[in-house]
């Protein structure tokens, strides 16, 4: 690691003014049971990723219970100008491993003002609903969201995981700049709704942009390609073509794609920030190179013959 600063390119995130870079960061590994990360090397982590130019921080209020947004909001601290802060709400937590979700405009407000408190910031940048409550009409959740901007504490609203009549019901209501959902050569059901996404000019946020780790996994080819298959039925010839197109740029697989994924900003005419996530610092620095690597139209082709199955 250099310990250079650099700068990713920026890109207008939905209407409202939000400037994002290409790249950010996924935070949700560093406290999940079976991977979670020390204090001090997740701080490093996300700090490097802010030298990098990948200012996106991505965290949730579930995720670890709240303690990933004090583990984000403890590493930024000294450094929050320089950080977009992304969170999401509207799961809540019942005995044992049991959750319902929630999003009620009381619950909008509390979650809100718990999740600042976390973050020890007084304004959330992009705050976005886990995904719609079927028992709340999702006008109310997105004009409480929409209160909380005109108070100050939320900079811009998204949504995750929501279908285009959804994007539209919402965006009616109060400008989304963002849709977080999964998005990668082996998950490509969101561009069933992209076209609304660039009918409104909302940007899309792309979460497990190397197919959960399973698109850059290193190591064994045969037990890789299982658990693509697996994973992501029809799709188990994917691993081989990666691997392939890899070689032949001496980059890793987990690169070309993550490139994939930058590149349907230009196929949709959308801002798409995908947010790898990472606890290691080579890693991190992998999928930054990632951004400036343009594909091919002979690569993507041979991309999309292994990744499409009929249909998103």
């Amino acid at each position: 690691m250099t310990g250079m600063r650099t700068t990713l390119p920026t890109t207008p995130m939905g209407s409202t003014g939000l400037r994002v870079p290409v790249q950010g960061l996924g935070c949700m590994r560093m406290t999940e049971p079976a991977t979670s990360t020390g204090p001090s090397e997740a701080a490093a982590v996300i700090n490097h990723a802010l030298d990098l130019g990948a200012t996106m921080i991505d965290t949730s209020d579930m995720y670890g219970r709240g303690r990933n947004e004090e583990m984000v909001g403890r590493a930024v601290r000294h450094r929050r100008d320089e950080a977009v802060l992304c969170t999401r709400f509207g799961v809540v937590f019942g005995p044992g491993d049991s959750w319902s979700m929630r999003g009620d405009a009381p619950f909008v407000r509390s979650s809100c003002e718990a999740s600042l408190k976390r973050l020890g910031t007084d304004v959330i940048d992009l705050y976005y609903l886990a995904r719609p409550q079927v028992n709340v009409p999702l006008e109310e959740t997105i004009g409480a969201m929409a209160g909380l901007v005109a108070e100050g504490k939320v900079r811009h609203i998204g949504l995750s995981e929501v279908s285009g009549e959804e994007l539209r019901r919402a965006h009616a209501v109060h400008p989304v700049s963002a849709v977080q959902s999964e998005w990668s050569l082996g998950a490509r059901r969101i561009e069933a709704m992209v076209p609304v996404c660039a009918e409104l000019g909302v940007g899309v946020v792309a979460f497990s942009p190397n197919g959960r780790g399973l698109l850059s996994a290193r190591g064994d080819r045969s037990a890789q390609i299982a658990r693509v298959a697996r994973t992501f039925p029809g799709r188990e010839d994917l691993p081989g073509v990666l691997r392939d197109i890899a070689a032949e740029r001496g980059v890793r697989p987990g690169q070309i794609a993550l490139a994939w994924v930058h590149h349907r900003a230009r196929v949709w005419g959308i801002p798409v920030t995908p947010i790898p996530g990472t606890r290691r610092l080579d890693h991190l620095e992998e999928n930054v190179a990632a951004a400036g690597i343009a594909l091919a139209d002979g690569e993507l082709a041979r991309l999309d013959a292994v990744s499409l199955d009929g249909s998103p």
